[in-house]
């Protein structure tokens, strides 16, 4: 009987052993899961789309930035003209589009020849175009409907005929520092220095370096300031 009892007593203690393991292995089990699933790290898919507007967008602001720069500097550098009346003809005629550069007198000198855009004396407001005939310094005059500068004829090839009598009095003028005599190269059609006298510096817009309307007159402008310069307009 003592012996079965022993028996008995053996295999109960085999059984608590049997299930003590059992646990330990499924803890174990549960624990390796849990540990695993700590570890890893689920990340949202970036959104491709997204990505690509923000980037258009960039982009899209960065034009719009170096356009508005380059419009700016422009504008600063340069002035738009258009041509009204027939004073400047047979060079300029009634509707041409010029771009009329200011950075030219700021780093330079106005010279003979050179084709001004200036702000009317009188009413500043108003814009007229021209040519450099007369520099500071120098004495101008008028004879018999020939220019003379310092006492020598100027040669003249771009106005479109001689200058009458009654356009071109007899006169003479001392021009002063910073003044310029400006004449139209239609001479018997223009209102310039010898009705208003030598334009100061200070009214000079800029010099006139491009028709760019109409499409026929493209071209750069010259200085015509000697006998055989072609105009290319």
């Amino acid at each position: 009987m003592r012996a079965v009892s022993e028996a008995v007593r053996l295999r109960g203690c085999q059984a608590v052993h049997t299930l003590i393991a059992q646990t330990l292995s499924n803890d174990f089990v549960r624990g390796d899961h849990t540990s695993h699933a700590a570890v890893t790290i689920t990340r949202p898919r970036p959104d491709l789309r997204q990505r690509g507007f923000s980037l258009a967008l960039r982009d899209t602001l960065e034009t719009l930035v170096l356009v508005a720069t380059l419009y700016v500097l422009v504008n600063l550098s340069s002035a738009r003209f258009v041509v009204e009346g027939d004073s400047m003809q047979p060079n300029f005629h009634t509707g041409q589009f010029l771009i009329v550069s200011r950075v030219n007198f700021l780093v330079g000198q106005p010279e003979r020849g050179d084709i001004v855009v200036f702000h009317y004396p009188r009413d500043p407001q108003s814009d007229f175009i021209k040519r450099v005939v007369g520099l500071p310094g120098e004495t101008l005059s008028l004879r018999g409907g020939q220019v003379y500068v310092n006492g020598a004829a100027l040669d003249e090839p771009y106005i479109r005929e001689a200058c009458t009598l009654a356009s071109c009095p007899n006169s003479e003028w001392a021009i002063e520092d910073d003044m310029y005599f400006v004449m139209g190269d239609n001479r018997n059609e223009s209102r310039d220095s010898r009705a208003f006298g030598p334009v100061h510096r200070s009214f000079l817009v800029g010099e006139a370096l491009l028709c760019y309307w109409p499409p026929a007159d493209w071209g750069f402008v010259e200085r015509l300031g000697s006998p055989g310069d072609a105009f290319p307009i």
